[in-house]
């Protein structure tokens, strides 16, 4: 069965009101991680944030590390966030965010992980970038997988494969992010063909134009998502679709949910 998943991200601007109007991530970022941090109140607002994912129809989710941060997470932050997860039956498939410059913040975000029942990091770091040997290593003992995520300063599918050039495949791959290849000017459908080999997890994002990284519903943009993921399922991918929508003034929720009832067609048609 493929997996659907919720990309909590796309809530970047949820604590906010929709009134990020800077359209400046670290905003949203900085507002999500202040709301979530504070254990007396970190259950019931990670339970409406789940209990949100689940209402939409998902059954899986990738949590942003702004929901559960690897820097300030406590024993007490992720045995109740684990009640929660199997109190409405959601699966995490994997972390995304940004995992630390150092080896003990990359290590600290390698044991979450763990804790939380599941083995993917999708996004960057910049002590693996600096440090792959090593940051190898710790993913082998931890038994943990990552895998990077193009964002605007990978321009091509060449630029992520130097990346992760020489690092196992057991242990790093990438997460595809259609969205910000598009939005380079990129064909995301070449980088699917061209990284089909390392793609351990897809984020699957729309945007109205080249250029802007403005996100949208599946099908009201310019991304090539049918092709991408027909070309996917046809090179043996065996890993998830996250579905990723993160508008800064505006709820995505209902877009998400069609979007996800779009590439259930979608895949019901490769496989009928």
């Amino acid at each position: 069965m493929i997996k659907l998943s919720f990309n909590s991200a796309n809530f970047v601007a949820r604590t906010s009101g929709y009134r990020i109007f800077s359209e400046n991530w670290a905003d949203g970022d900085k507002a999500t991680n202040e709301y979530f941090r504070p254990l007396d109140t970190f259950g019931d607002r990670f339970d409406e944030l789940v209990s949100t994912i689940k209402n939409l129809g998902f059954d899986y989710m990738d949590l942003w590390t702004a929901h559960l941060n690897w820097a300030w997470a406590t024993d007490e932050h992720i045995e109740i966030a684990n009640e929660v997860l199997d109190w409405y039956g959601i699966e995490i498939l994997s972390y995304v965010g940004e995992f630390g410059s150092t080896e003990e913040e990359f290590t600290k975000a390698c044991r979450l992980v763990k804790a939380l029942g599941f083995d993917l990091m999708g996004g960057g770091s910049s002590f693996f970038l600096n440090n792959k040997k090593r940051a190898v290593e710790i993913l082998e003992k931890e038994g943990v997988r990552f895998a990077f995520e193009n964002h605007p300063n990978e321009k091509t599918a060449l630029d992520v494969e130097a990346i992760i050039a020489g690092t196992p495949l057991e242990y790093v791959g990438v997460t595809l992010d259609t969205g910000w290849f598009m939005t380079n000017g990129y064909p995301p459908d070449k980088a699917a063909e061209l990284l089909a080999d390392r793609v351990m997890h897809v984020h699957l994002k729309d945007i109205k134009a080249p250029g802007r990284h403005d996100t949208c519903a599946y099908t009201k943009g310019c991304v090539p998502l049918y092709r991408c993921v027909r070309l996917l399922e046809e090179s043996g991918y065996t890993g998830s679709y996250s579905i990723e929508h993160e508008p800064f003034t505006f709820d995505p929720s209902k877009d998400c949910a069609e979007s996800k009832a779009i590439l259930e067609k979608w895949l019901e048609e490769f496989y009928r």
